[in-house]
């Protein structure tokens, strides 16, 4: 499905087709939690606090243990 980002007042969003909605299971209002992926691409998943601390203590890992994982990853 094609969606096109559009400016909504000073600011810029996405507008999700109601099909879409409905099949995601998606809610106005809804908050949801928008992760990068390799190759550029992106993910939205609902979000859930819990799992976003997770993310940020992954990716405090990550950053400390940046040369050992790229190490590992030879």
């Amino acid at each position: 499905m094609k969606i096109e980002i559009k400016k909504i007042g000073n600011s810029d969003g996405l507008l999700l087709p109601r099909e879409l909605m409905q099949r995601l299971d998606l809610k106005r209002g809804q908050q949801l939690h928008i992760m990068e992926l390799p190759g550029g691409g992106f993910q939205a998943l609902p979000y859930d606090p819990d799992f976003e601390r997770t993310m940020e203590i992954a990716d405090e890992i990550m950053d400390k243990y940046r040369d050992t994982l790229a190490a590992l990853a030879k």
